[in-house]
């Protein structure tokens, strides 16, 4: 059951953050956007991949409002000493939430339990605190940060232009948006190339 326009699950967790130990909750972010991702484990191969790439471009989360917060099953602990061992990961600056017992995974429906393990779930949460994506992959596949970071500009876009939509491979502000319309059924191909 999807939970894409339903008001996203209120959680509460211990992240790493800039080396300190920081207890997060949803409520403390409402009216910011948020990003949560899971993703399988620490110390492990795919993960730290996405880990420096979202570290990469989270200053393009910072200057849209957002906050980053990426989680595993593991807990801080593992989360600090994995900052510490693996250079891929030399200075996170978001928020590595940890989730040992599984309970923030299976709020979004990414705990696998046969592994005991969270999926590679990514949540994007409104300001108001609803769901607005979600996107599920296995454990092996690796997520697009790129992506992601341009349905967030779509959500954010969205917020306020809310008779528009973005077709595919929409970028950003600028980019062709449509109008759905009874006029526009049938006529996209017509509306996309004016």
């Amino acid at each position: 059951m999807s939970l894409v326009t339903k008001e996203a699950p209120k959680f509460k967790a211990i992240a790493v953050v800039d080396k300190e130990f920081r207890e997060i909750s949803l409520d403390d972010y409402k009216g910011k956007w948020v990003v949560l991702f899971f993703y399988p484990l620490d110390f492990t191969f795919v993960c730290p991949t996405e880990i420096a790439e979202f570290n990469k471009n989270s200053g393009e989360f910072r200057d849209r409002d957002t906050l980053l917060v990426g989680a595993s099953t593991d807990s801080e602990f593992v989360h600090l000493a994995w900052q510490g061992q693996e250079k891929m990961l030399k200075d996170v600056k978001y928020l590595m939430g940890a989730d040992p017992t599984g309970n923030l995974s299976r709020m979004f429906g990414v705990y696998d339990e046969a592994s005991g393990l969270a999926l590679r779930g990514t949540f994007i949460i409104n300001p108001g605190g609803d769901l607005l994506n979600s996107e599920v992959n296995f454990f092996n596949l690796g997520r697009s940060v790129e992506e992601l970071l341009r349905k967030l500009r779509a959500n954010i876009y969205l917020g306020t232009h809310a008779t528009e939509a973005c077709p595919a491979q929409w970028k950003g502000p600028g980019d062709k948006t449509l109008k759905p319309s009874p006029g526009l059924v049938g006529k996209v191909f017509e509306e996309m190339n004016t």
